[in-house]
């Protein structure tokens, strides 16, 4: 099973006005994130809305991502659901358009690390030879018991950690030596969890900086931590401004600053008010945005 690594957009999904999936703003932000040299792309997680979509919808996103990266870069599908049968259904169409791996959140809803472990169990067999990663958030469940449940499946290679617990996150970092991939998936802890040993970083904002937290896992790992921290401090400016207007609608309003039509987000994600784009673009300007977007 593969090690996974590096700068990975969380990416972001396009609509067209009558709230479809937008196939060809979503083939241009693709090519654009691969022009930026990003390391992979993650599909239809929390940023993407997969949740908020139809099967038929999730596997039209995925075959579009696929058939433009043209295996340029490794692509992981989130295919979590709350029906089982979804999952699986995604998970299968995952393999057959081959993605380099497969990955499904914590569902909101669930009894026990028993039943969790018995819902990633049956996605798993379902594709035995895909490598699969749990993808959780910190604080909705203790994630390293979970993970050491998980690690009963023999295609597990590793999780998304979307979390700011730096203990917690470098246990799970420790629990296999070889064949193990621990994303971080907070932004703003790029920086601390490369220290702690993240082997890559999935988030929201290098749909449109990437190179920022290119440049920030080069810094710790050469360890430059002052000037990294400097970089993570910048970045996390804009990442807070956006997280007060709404972050998913920010972040629709963002994609559409730098040349990509995104139109709104699926609900229950809610656009920026009428008015809000303007104000938005104002202060990320007080931060340095254009010179951040061209690192």
């Amino acid at each position: 099973m593969p090690r996974f690594s590096g700068a990975w957009p969380a990416l972001v999904t396009p609509f067209t006005n009558c709230d479809d999936v937008n196939v060809t703003v979503l083939r241009e932000i693709t090519e654009h994130l691969i022009s930026k040299d990003v390391d992979g792309l993650y599909v239809g997680g929390t940023t993407g809305e997969g949740i908020f979509m139809s099967v038929a919808e999730r596997n039209l996103i995925a075959e579009t991502v696929i058939e433009q990266v043209n295996e340029r870069v490794p692509v992981i599908l989130h295919v979590g659901a709350l029906s089982i049968k979804d999952a699986v259904a995604l998970a299968k169409h995952a393999d057959h358009i081959g993605v380099s791996g497969i990955s499904s959140v914590v569902l909101t809803y669930y009894d026990s690390i028993e039943s969790l472990y018995a819902y990633y169990s049956q996605i798993a067999q379902a594709v035995p030879d895909l490598p699969f990663l749990g993808y959780m958030f910190g604080g909705t469940v203790d994630a390293v018991p979970l993970m050491q449940k998980l690690m009963k499946i023999p295609s597990l290679v590793g999780a998304k950690y979307s979390g700011s617990n730096m203990f917690e996150f470098r246990q799970l970092v420790k629990l296999r030596q070889e064949d193990w991939t621990i994303f971080s998936g907070m932004d703003e802890q790029c920086l601390f969890a490369v220290m702690s040993g993240s082997h890559g970083n999935v988030g929201s904002t290098l749909n449109f900086m990437p190179g920022v937290y290119r440049k920030i896992r080069k810094c710790a790992e050469v360890g430059d931590y002052m000037n990294g921290m400097e970089i993570q401090n910048r970045a996390n400016k804009i990442t807070h401004i956006m997280q007060t207007y709404g972050f998913q609608g920010a972040l629709k309003a963002v994609m559409n600053k730098i040349g990509f039509d995104c139109g709104a987000p699926r609900l229950p994600n809610l656009p920026l008010p009428e008015g809000g784009w303007k104000s938005l673009y104002t202060e990320l300007e007080k931060y340095d945005f254009d010179e951040m977007i061209q690192i």
